[in-house]
């Protein structure tokens, strides 16, 4: 039954936080010593503080955000999902002004859970389909000609 419960508080998690903009609730789902694996450099603050700053910043960006769960698995304490979500670029993100523009992006997230909350996430999102859709410059590794 732990899978089970394991999976209900990944969804949980999306609904409220990510579906509905509940912030807060981010301290309901990750443990005070989570730790986020992540590609890109981040300055959240550790614990569920950091992962409610991250999504407020999103959100903010993308105040209309729409999110669906396309897939879901688990296997003892990992719960992997594959996410879809969509919205409108009306606030400044990842140091790149507001475009007005439309965008569809997707991601996976891996959860280790560890007595009823998330004690790790690696994260992987399709920033570089999102930055293309924003028309935010896109470096594949080396500056481009106008730096």
């Amino acid at each position: 039954m732990a899978i089970e419960e394991n999976k209900a508080l990944v969804r949980r998690f999306y609904e409220e936080v990510w579906a509905r903009g509940n912030v807060e609730f981010a301290h309901e789902v990750f443990a005070e010593d989570y730790l986020r694996h992540d590609l890109r450099p981040t300055a959240a603050a550790p614990g569920p503080q950091g992962q409610q700053q991250i999504a407020a910043a999103f959100r903010a960006a993308f105040p209309d955000l729409r999110w669906h769960v396309d897939l879901m698995l688990a296997e003892g304490d990992l719960v992997a999902a594959r996410w879809t979500a969509s919205g409108t670029n009306t606030g400044g993100w990842a140091g790149q002004a507001a475009t007005g523009k439309p965008a569809t992006f997707s991601g996976v997230n891996i959860f280790r859970v560890r007595d009823g909350k998330v004690a790790e996430i690696w994260n992987h999102r399709d920033d570089l389909g999102l930055a293309q859709q924003l028309g935010a410059p896109v470096y594949a590794g080396a500056p481009s000609q106008d730096d």
